[in-house]
């Protein structure tokens, strides 16, 4: 082949907005608090990836007002989260600053979503704090 070729690129995949149903959000709010309340996240750990990747394609699609920060923060987590270098403490600050976040947006949150998302915001925080120390 010559090197100067243009070599075969995956195609990218659009950003396609996705419909989440309200049994979707549920479901993952559910497996995310599991998660959480199963201890704390390394930032070694597959898993804590996946989560924010799930949690990012959820809010991308989210026309909901006010989440502006909380996808900004789940983009610097799955950066952090990506090295195995990233210092626990850089960690904990985006999580407890998610804790904050979530707990604005339950706050706000109507129908059976404001005692999860305040569970949410409570482990996060909780998570924060046990890697800052």
């Amino acid at each position: 082949m010559d090197s100067t070729a243009n070599t075969p690129q995956t195609p990218t995949t659009p950003e396609v907005p996705m419909a989440v149903s309200d049994q979707q959000n549920t479901a993952l709010l559910d497996d995310t608090l599991a998660f959480l309340a199963a201890g704390t996240p390394t930032n070694s750990g597959p898993q804590g990836r996946s989560e924010v990747e799930r949690w990012t394609a959820v809010l991308a699609a989210s026309e909901r007002p006010g989440l502006a920060k909380i996808k900004q923060e789940l983009n610097q987590l799955g950066e952090l989260l990506a090295d195995s270098k990233t210092p626990a403490h850089d960690i904990a600050e985006i999580l407890a600053s998610l804790g904050a976040e979530t707990a604005k947006v339950a706050d706000d949150a109507g129908g059976d979503y404001a005692a999860p998302l305040t569970n949410l915001s409570k482990l996060l925080i909780k998570a924060g704090n046990t890697l800052s120390r």
